[in-house]
C-alpha cells in the first residue's frame, strides 16, 4: 500500500506551512496532532500517523479520546515510540489543566451533584485506578481549585483527612467536595468509601470546613453521598 509522504502534499497544504498561513484555528484535529508529532515514520506521514491516534477512539470524539489513552496503546501504532507518545500523552493532560483553569476564570459553582459529575466524568470514567480528588470551594461554591489527593490501587484509594484539611486550609476553602472513581465502573460505594466519608465530614465539622457531598464516579453512573442521604 503507498502512503502519502508530507513532502507529496502541496506546500500551503502541510499541516505546519498551513499553520504559519491560516493559524492554529484553520488546521483539523489531525493536522494539530500531526503539528506536535512533527515527524513521520518509513511508512506513515505525521499525518497519517495523527489520523491512527484519532482512531483509537472511534466511534468517539477522537480529540475527546486522547486525553484517555495510554503509552502502550500508543505504541501499537507502527511510528509511535516513547518519545511521540509522550509528547502526545502531555498534550492530552495539558488540555485537562487548561481545562480545569478555565472553569475557575469562569467562576463556575458547583450547587448539585449533576454539577461536579458533568466536570469530572469523561476524564474519570476509565481510569484502571482509584484517583481521590478533593475540590475546595469558596462561600458561594465557586471552584478555588481542585487537587489529587490519592492514586490508589484498582481496588483501594486511601487519604487521611490531615491531607485533605491541610489543602482546604492553606487554600482558605469554606466547603469541599471528595470526588473519586471505581475502575470497576460500578459507583455504588464501598464500606471504605463510607467510612472516609465519616471521617472527612467529622474532622471538617471541627475546623469548620464543611464536606458537602462525596460522589463516587462510575462508567457514565455516578452515586453523591449528599443525595443518596448518606452524609
Amino acid at each position: 500500500m503507498q502512503h502519502t509522504k508530507i513532502k507529496d502534499i502541496p506546500a500551503n497544504d502541510r499541516p505546519y506551512e498551513k499553520c504559519l498561513r491560516m493559524g492554529p484555528e484553520g488546521l483539523s484535529d489531525a493536522e494539530l496532532l500531526a503539528v506536535i508529532i512533527r515527524t513521520g515514520s518509513r511508512t506513515s506521514s505525521s499525518l497519517r500517523l495523527a489520523e491512527q491516534v484519532l482512531e483509537l477512539n472511534y466511534p468517539e470524539d477522537g480529540i475527546l479520546g486522547l486525553c484517555r489513552l495510554r503509552l502502550p496503546e500508543l505504541k501499537k501504532i507502527e511510528g509511535i515510540g516513547d518519545v511521540k507518545g509522550i509528547q502526545l500523552l502531555c498534550i492530552g493532560e495539558l488540555s485537562k489543566r487548561i481545562s480545569r483553569r478555565s472553569a475557575i476564570a469562569r467562576n463556575l459553582t458547583f450547587h448539585s451533584p449533576q454539577s461536579v459529575v458533568e466536570y469530572y466524568m469523561e476524564e474519570m470514567r476509565h481510569l484502571t485506578q482509584e484517583h481521590l480528588y478533593v475540590m475546595l470551594l469558596n462561600t458561594k461554591q465557586m471552584l478555588i481549585r481542585d487537587l489529587l489527593i490519592s492514586k490508589g490501587t484498582v481496588n483501594a484509594s486511601l487519604a487521611s483527612p490531615r491531607e485533605i484539611f491541610i489543602e482546604a486550609l492553606r487554600y482558605q476553602a469554606v466547603g469541599i467536595i471528595l470526588v473519586h472513581n471505581h475502575p470497576s465502573g460500578d459507583s455504588t460505594p464501598s464500606r471504605e468509601d463510607s467510612q472516609m466519608t465519616r471521617r472527612v465530614a467529622e474532622s471538617g465539622n471541627l475546623i469548620g470546613i464543611q464536606l458537602l457531598d462525596h460522589i463516587v464516579i462510575g462508567d457514565n453512573n455516578f452515586c453523591s453521598f449528599k443525595k443518596e442521604g448518606m452524609l
